[in-house]
C-alpha cells in the first residue's frame, strides 16, 4: 500500500494547527526533498514530552524523504522566549552550554544522521556568538517593526503587566528569526516547524527572510496537546514529564502514558507513536467497546516509553506494575525499578529499631485510617506485605523480607498498595 503524502499523514494524526499555505508547500514538498528544522531552547538539563512531538515531527518528514536540522539554541537558550507571565532567570553560559550537549544526545535517537537526507543537529550559538551589537542592529533590526513584534501574546501580556518586559526579552524574536535566515543561507532550509504558541516566532523568520533574500519560505505550526479539560499537557503532580531517566524515572514515564484519558488516548496515539493508521483505529475501536481494558493505554505506553528508554525498560516497568499489585514476584526487581515504583505510591520510611508490626505498617503508610482499622484488615485477610497474606497482628519483618535490604512493599485488598522504608536510626 502506497505510503500517504507527509502533510495528509499529518493531519490525520492532527498535527497539522497553522501554516503558511499548505498548497504551496504540497507543491515543494512534491517537487523534490525539502530541508525543514525545528528548534529547542536549553532551559533546562533534559528535553520534555512537549519537545519529542517536534522531533517525532521531524523524524515524520524525514522518512518521508525530506533533510530535517535539529537546531539546540545555546545562543537563545541564554536570552529565553518571553513568558506571559515574568521575566526568565538568565542562566550561566556555562550550564546552558552544559544543556546544549545533554539535549542534543537526547534528540540523536529521534533522527537518522546518515545516508542521503541525513539529519543535522545545529547550535545556533555558532553564528550568533560573533555578531556586534551594531551589525545585529544595522543587518536585522532594522528590518523588524516594533508594532508586529507588541503584537505578540506574550510581549503584551507582558507589556500589560506591572514588571513590563527587558529589551532582552524583547528581541528574543529577532534572534529566532535568524536562525531561519542562517539555515536558509547555509542549508537551503524553506520550512520551520514548531508548536502553534511559536506561530509569531515562525512567521517573524518568514518576513526576515522575504525581507533580505526576497525568497517565500513556509511554516508549520503543531497543536498544543492538552488533557481533555483543557489544561496543559505534560504535567503531573511532581511536575513535567521530562525525557531524561534521572529526572522522571522510566515507571514514572510509562505510568503517565498508561493513565492517559479514554477521551484522548487516540490523538495521543497519533502524535506520539509510530503505530499505523490501522492499529490507531482498532484501538480506538477497542476503547469505545472495552474501556475497562484500557488496550490503548497499555498500547500508547509501550511504545512511547520503548521509544524513550527503550524495550528493555518496558519490560521492567511493566513487570514492577504487576508484582506491585501481586501479579508478579517482587524480588525480581532490581533496586532502581523498585524504588521508581515505590515512588509513584504512597511511601512512608519507619526505623528498624522500632520493628515495627504489620498494624504499624498499615497505619504508618495511611492504608489504615486507625489501629483498630488495621487490626479488621488482619483478621479480615485483606493484608499483604511482599504480596504475602500476614494473618497475625503482631507479625513483624525479618531481615529476610527486606527488598534489596531497605524496602517493604504493603497492601490492603487487591489494589491498594504503599512502600515502607525501613533506616536505620531512631
Amino acid at each position: 500500500m502506497t505510503a500517504p503524502h507527509i502533510l495528509d499523514d499529518l493531519a490525520w494524526r492532527g498535527l497539522v494547527a497553522q501554516s503558511t499555505d499548505l498548497d504551496a508547500l504540497r507543491r515543494d514538498l512534491d517537487a523534490g526533498p525539502v530541508t525543514l528544522y525545528s528548534g529547542i531552547d536549553p532551559t533546562a538539563p533534559s528535553a520534555h514530552i512537549g519537545h519529542l512531538l517536534q522531533w517525532l515531527t521531524l523524524a515524520r518528514f524525514q522518512q518521508a524523504g525530506h533533510r530535517p536540522i535539529a537546531l539546540v539554541g545555546g545562543a537563545t537558550g541564554l536570552i529565553g522566549d518571553p513568558k506571559p507571565t515574568s521575566e526568565r532567570t538568565l542562566n550561566d553560559r556555562e550550564v546552558v552550554a552544559d544543556w546544549v550537549g545533554k539535549i542534543g544526545a537526547q534528540l540523536r535517537p529521534f533522527l537518522d544522521f546518515t545516508g542521503e537526507n541525513a539529519a543535522l543537529l545545529v547550535n545556533n550559538l555558532d553564528w550568533t556568538e560573533d555578531i556586534s551589537a551594531l551589525d545585529f542592529l544595522r543587518e536585522y533590526g532594522k528590518h523588524f517593526r516594533v508594532g508586529r513584534m507588541l503584537a505578540k501574546e506574550a510581549v503584551s501580556r507582558r507589556m500589560e503587566s506591572d514588571e513590563g518586559i527587558s529589551y532582552a526579552e524583547f528581541s528574543y524574536q529577532i534572534l529566532q528569526s535568524l536562525d531561519f535566515l542562517e539555515l536558509y543561507r547555509r542549508y537551503g532550509c524553506t520550512l520551520q516547524t514548531g508548536g502553534s504558541d511559536q506561530w509569531g516566532n515562525l512567521t517573524a523568520g518568514i518576513d526576515l527572510i522575504h525581507r533580505v533574500e526576497g525568497r517565500a519560505v513556509h511554516a508549520l505550526g503543531t497543536p498544543l496537546i492538552t488533557k481533555a479539560d483543557g489544561s496543559k499537557f505534560g504535567k503531573t503532580e511532581g511536575g513535567t514529564v521530562w525525557l531524561d531517566a534521572s529526572l522522571t524515572s522510566p515507571y514514572a514515564f510509562y505510568q503517565f502514558w498508561i493513565n492517559a484519558e479514554d477521551a484522548k488516548v487516540g490523538e495521543y496515539l497519533r502524535a506520539f507513536t509510530w503505530l499505523s493508521r490501522e492499529e490507531i483505529e482498532e484501538l480506538e475501536k477497542a476503547t469505545a467497546d472495552r474501556p475497562q481494558a484500557r488496550a490503548a493505554q497499555r498500547a500508547l505506553a509501550q511504545a512511547v516509553t520503548a521509544l524513550v528508554h527503550g524495550e528493555e525498560e518496558v519490560g521492567r516497568v511493566e513487570a514492577a506494575s504487576q508484582a506491585l499489585f501481586g501479579r508478579g514476584e517482587l524480588r525480581d526487581l532490581d533496586a532502581d525499578t523498585l524504588a521508581a515504583a515505590l515512588a509513584e505510591v504512597p511511601s512512608t520510611s519507619l526505623a528498624r529499631s522500632d520493628n515495627p508490626t504489620v498494624v504499624d505498617l498499615l497505619v504508618g503508610t495511611g492504608l489504615a485510617s486507625s489501629r483498630g482499622a488495621a487490626r479488621r484488615t488482619v483478621a479480615e485477610g485483606g493484608a499483604y506485605v511482599n504480596n504475602a497474606k500476614v494473618d497475625a497482628e503482631d507479625w513483624t519483618p525479618a531481615e529476610a523480607d527486606l527488598l534489596h535490604g531497605r524496602w517493604l512493599v504493603v497492601r490492603r485488598g487487591k489494589r491498594t498498595t504503599a512502600g515502607v522504608e525501613l533506616v536505620s536510626g531512631p
